[in-house]
């Protein structure tokens, strides 16, 4: 299995045209490396690295202190113990090479990628290398679904759309009955259903805001801060969730409502606008596919986010308009994006994202709309309903 997946990471190297692919960890602070090779994680007190390069050549450089901590991987092998021995070794590992991509991304554009310290890289430069960003590298092997992680992730999606859907009713009985209510209420038995079904949020919890507290793009409902949820009360709740397994995928869905019948103009217009951006980003994407031409996260922000400018609220869609989603809900792949970052990564074929365009007025109100978006062959299939309404809580 890992020499197999060492052979595509070869095949990789030669069709982006990048002479080696290098990995490196010291004291686990570089966990990509282990998820694109297949390896166990170890704690590891010495310095290891191990270069792939495109021809299919491998070579591993670890201490003597730990000379067998990567003996899992096929290749050479070059042990050192002092630390000039380690920069030659290193040099002999990577040879010819002149490209080297590692997990770098200049000026730290990319974060999820960019978990090498700079000192690394300062020392392969030095070397007289060219080190290059292994951001699209590392979408073949950490953030593309192949059919089984697929389906799990369309089985997480459901059990989320499922919730939410008990979550707002569980608001819409509690008003016809005239009981108490609040955003921590909801969430904790949103939190208490998920754990009923086997799913997990990962240690944390999901956002149920009432009227201004979801201005705040990422408020976090607690015991002491919770609003009640009232007559006129404007509700958004954003979920999300895997299944209790190392290797399962996330669902992660907002949908906003109203306690009553008639939700305000304003608040209405808010929504249409999200969902007029949502469903732009969507199309964007599906013409550009079946049109046979390659489509980068930043382009979909760029479409998304220009719809609600021109309805004159850009300054109030605050973050990106989507992130990758993965074994972690904000996965390592192409994010929707050219706010916090210019994301230039193509959404290849089996990767999963977010499209969650959303308005925020603070301490009045804010609306999201968010969906899960997948690349199937030449397809942009959506992992469930949309909303275009808001739901009314009577």
């Amino acid at each position: 299995m890992i020499r197999e997946r060492i052979q595509k990471i070869a095949q990789a190297l030669h069709s982006e045209g990048i002479d080696a692919w290098l990995f490196f960890d010291f004291h686990n602070r570089e966990p990509i490396a282990y998820t694109v090779l297949g390896l166990p994680v170890k704690f590891c007190s010495r310095r290891w690295y191990y270069a792939v390069h495109a021809d299919g050549r491998a070579t591993k450089v670890v201490s003597a202190v730990e000379a067998g901590k990567i003996d899992a991987l096929p290749g050479d092998k070059v042990v050192y113990r002092s630390w000039g021995e380690m920069e030659s070794a290193l040099k002999q590992a990577l040879g010819d090479a002149k490209t080297v991509a590692m997990q770098y991304s200049p000026q730290g554009a990319i974060p999820y990628v960019s978990t090498v310290d700079a000192g690394t890289v300062e020392l392969v430069r030095a070397l007289g290398y060219d080190v290059v960003s292994s951001a699209d590298l590392i979408q073949l092997f950490d953030a593309v679904l192949d059919e089984a992680a697929y389906q799990d992730h369309l089985a997480a999606a459901k059990n989320c759309y499922e919730v939410k859907d008990l979550a707002f009713d569980m608001i819409r009985n509690a008003l016809k009955n005239k009981e108490k209510i609040n955003e921590w209420t909801v969430a904790e038995f949103i939190l208490q259903e998920f754990d009923r079904r086997n799913m997990t949020m990962d240690g944390e919890t999901p956002i149920v805001g009432v009227d201004g507290h979801p201005a705040d793009p990422h408020f976090e409902p607690t015991p002491e801060n919770a609003l009640p949820i009232v007559p006129g009360s404007k509700v958004l709740i954003d979920l999300w969730a895997r299944f209790k397994r190392d290797d399962a995928i996330y669902g992660d869905i907002t949908w906003c409502g109203y306690a009553g019948a008639n939700p305000p103009e304003d608040y209405a217009k808010l929504f249409s606008i999200v969902v007029q951006a949502r469903d732009a980003g969507v199309q964007f994407i599906r013409q550009r596919l079946a049109d046979g031409k390659p489509v980068a996260g930043f382009e979909v922000d760029d479409v998304v986010r220009n719809v609600v400018k021109r309805h004159g609220y850009g300054d109030y869609f605050v973050h990106r308009t989507g992130h990758n989603i993965h074994h972690e809900v904000h996965g390592n792949g192409a994010n929707i994006d050219n706010l916090e970052t210019k994301d230039a990564r193509r959404l290849i074929n089996g990767v999963c994202f977010s499209i969650e365009p959303g308005i925020y007025l603070p301490d009045r109100m804010a609306v999201r709309t968010e969906i899960d978006v997948c690349i199937r062959g030449n397809q942009a299939i959506v992992s469930g309903p949309m909303q275009r309404e808001l739901i009314t809580l009577e």
